[in-house]
């Protein structure tokens, strides 16, 4: 079967969530409804004419973007200009146009993560922390038949995390007692009758933004009708999330060196750098996009380059005099989210048997070319 829009977009949260993203951005459903079958999703950066053609030529009923097709108020919507046109024609087609912006820079194997492992930084850290997660304790009672299923369900949405390692949970083997009563449909006993089993409490510790996926997909494993489990406040905190990576590569090598490492890795046609040719470069900060805001805070952590998308020329200036080189790969090297995003998407549709086929748009919507 194909995937409802809602359950597609539910999927999509799971990796990229709402809540990552900084306040007043443009982000989620910005034109047509959810309320139908998605056979065909397909990604983009940018939602873009040509990419509204490629999409509706190969029958696509849900564009998920990376940038806002509106970014600003719509004062008017007259169809015989550019942009009226292109929300005319999207809605026409009964498309829908999703955004994941900002949300998709923090998270997690995000925007940041996949420039950061492309560019070489080994183990690398947020640069500028935007959010923190709370952590919740999941507490669960199950009969020992069941108690695998649980654990990994827990552990593949989103709980049992403590660092690399997954499917940390703790379990200890106990006797669960109930008597079901008229109107119930029992998985162990019988109505009226005092049972006693042999169950085992599992549990796991879960970052507060993946608690409600993490218990739903707990109890759809759970063999019982009503299931007995606890949710506590941990005055702990998971590791900070936020926009861009600082870390170490794991040669030194000159800017020009690194510069021409960075061209290759993100397959771009050219770069601007700015700094000395010749400076070391042992440890680099990325942020994709926009790197202007960032400059200062990749100094301070002690950066030798930044390599972002897009910096202003007085930003340059600012960031010579605090001795920080550059490299403005542009803002399409962003375009590597997709891939990993493709194949998230894919394989969870898969697991749950929807039909719903993920493609990436082949428009090249880098504005920009080189001479």
């Amino acid at each position: 079967m194909f995937g409802k829009g809602q359950n597609i977009i539910q999927i999509l949260e799971q990796f990229a969530p709402k809540t990552l993203a900084y306040p007043e951005d443009k982000i989620g459903l910005q034109i047509g409804t959810l309320n139908k079958k998605i056979k065909r999703v397909m990604l983009t950066l940018d939602v873009l004419e040509d990419v509204v053609d490629e999409a509706i030529e190969k029958e696509v009923d849900l564009i998920i973007s990376h940038h806002a097709i509106i970014y600003k108020p719509i004062k008017s919507l007259r169809t015989d200009l550019p942009t009226g046109r292109l929300y005319e024609k999207i809605i026409k087609n009964n498309i829908a146009v999703y955004v994941a912006h900002t949300n998709l820079d923090v998270t997690k194997n995000g925007v940041n993560d996949v420039l950061a492992q492309k560019i070489g930084i080994i183990n690398p850290e947020v640069l500028e922390p935007s959010h923190i997660q709370k952590l919740k304790k999941i507490v669960v009672f199950v009969p020992e038949s069941h108690q695998q299923q649980i654990i990994d369900a827990l552990s593949n949405n989103g709980a049992g995390w403590i660092g690399n390692y997954s499917h940390c949970t703790f379990n200890v083997s106990g006797i669960g007692t109930f008597m079901p009563h008229e109107g119930t449909n029992p998985y162990i006993g019988e109505q009226g009758k005092l049972e006693k089993v042999k169950e085992v409490r599992v549990e796991t510790i879960v970052p507060e933004i993946n608690l409600t996926q993490a218990i739903q997909a707990m109890l759809k494993a759970h063999p019982y009708e009503e299931v007995a489990y606890d949710i506590y406040p941990l005055d702990l905190q998971s590791k900070k999330e936020g926009i861009g990576r600082i870390g170490k590569l794991e040669d030194t090598m000159s800017l020009k060196e690194y510069a021409e490492f960075v061209k290759k890795q993100l397959q771009v046609d050219g770069i601007r750098i700015i700094g000395d040719l010749n400076k070391k470069i042992r440890k680099v900060a990325v942020v994709g996009g926009d790197g202007n805001s960032f400059v200062s805070k990749a100094a301070f952590r002690g950066a030798d380059v930044l390599v972002t998308g897009d910096i202003y020329y007085h930003v340059a200036h600012e960031a010579l005099a605090q001795g920080l080189s550059i490299i403005d790969a542009g803002h399409y090297i962003e375009k590597h989210v997709l891939g990993g995003l493709e194949e998230y998407l894919t394989k969870e549709f898969l697991d749950r048997g929807l039909k719903t086929e993920v493609i990436i748009s082949e428009v090249d919507t880098n504005p920009f070319q080189f001479l």
